[in-house]
């Protein structure tokens, strides 16, 4: 499934360079999509059991780098290819995009990792398990949601809002992007000395705080600041939540991926939410600070339904 994605996710590059109607475009735009969450729910539970316990929160942390690296990209490699037209852009990220699938064609490991048994005697119960997933699965929805007011409108606040121009607006997106490479590794790193779960709570309180702060000052250190801390969390807070899906739900490999694909679903859900619900605010109000004071508090409301369901389960 993994080689079939890549393949996919290739393929659909040079389709896209073919415009044949907007049905065709629209086809293999939604392929690639699909390809892209199937590869973001198998990676890493596929490799991640081959690595030893200790050091799988830096593990998990530079698989989803590549998310960092491709927001780098975004801001590089389009450009240059743009210079020489459409089609060949698109031509150009087939070529990238195939030139990786093969790169990474025999490197998914050929059997499926033993269970831990000591893991196994540490699961939760059912009941228990389900619960705590489901809370695990709001949290990740609302950090998906928190993150949108950057993701979305940084740029536009920065270049309209504050009337500094695309060229500033864009400074910040490059530092977003810097900090988005930094970011998996580092959360991974931190989760592996200090816990998953101590980990996504101190992740929480700093999103809402570098979200929350856009609201009361815009001024340029307090804005690359915030911009550098969130780029890192966007592809920083996979790594944390995989970990503590791995934590909660049982051993079996099968059980993982389900927690993990839901969880994904979850995100998507509430980025989808947060972006369609903060542009009819924004539309309403016309205020840059309302979208970020929503997305510090959707951070918070992340990280009290945390502390909630932690009392019932250490």
């Amino acid at each position: 499934m993994l080689r079939a994605m890549m393949a996919v996710a290739a393929a659909a590059f040079f389709a896209c360079a073919t415009p044949l109607s907007f049905a065709w475009y629209f086809a293999w735009r939604l392929a690639a999509g699909v390809a892209g969450g199937v590869l973001m729910v198998l990676a890493a539970p596929t490799v991640l059991p081959h690595v030893p316990p200790a050091r799988r929160g830096v593990a998990g942390g530079v698989i989803f780098t590549g998310v960092g690296l491709g927001i780098a990209a975004s801001g590089t490699v389009v450009p240059l290819l743009l210079r020489w037209g459409l089609v060949q852009t698109w031509c150009g990220l087939g070529v990238i995009a195939a030139a990786l699938t093969v790169a990474a064609w025999n490197g998914w490991p050929r059997e499926p990792a033993r269970v831990d048994a000591a893991a196994a005697r540490a699961v939760l119960t059912p009941r228990r398990t389900r619960w705590t997933l489901t809370a695990l699965y709001a949290e990740y929805a609302l950090n998906a949601f928190g993150l949108v007011p950057h993701m979305i409108f940084l740029v536009d606040f920065v270049a309209r809002g504050l009337g500094r121009g695309l060229d500033a607006g864009g400074r910040y997106w490059v530092v977003f992007g810097v900090g988005a490479m930094l970011g998996p590794v580092l959360t991974g790193a931190l989760a592996d000395r200090i816990g998953f779960r101590a980990a996504m709570r101190l992740a929480f309180a700093i999103q809402a705080l570098f979200i929350g702060v856009l609201v009361l000052s815009a001024a340029p250190g307090w804005l690359l600041v915030s911009s550098l801390v969130i780029g890192a969390f966007v592809p920083g807070m996979v790594p944390l939540t995989l970990g503590r899906v791995h934590e909660l739900a049982a051993p079996d490999a099968q059980a993982r991926t389900a927690a993990w694909g839901r969880a994904t679903t979850a995100f998507a859900l509430g980025q989808a939410a947060a972006g369609y619900g903060l542009s009819f605010v924004y539309a309403r109000t016309g205020d840059y600070a309302t979208l970020f004071a929503l997305g510090a508090a959707a951070l918070a409301a992340a990280l009290a339904i945390d502390f909630t369901v932690g009392r019932a389960r250490p």
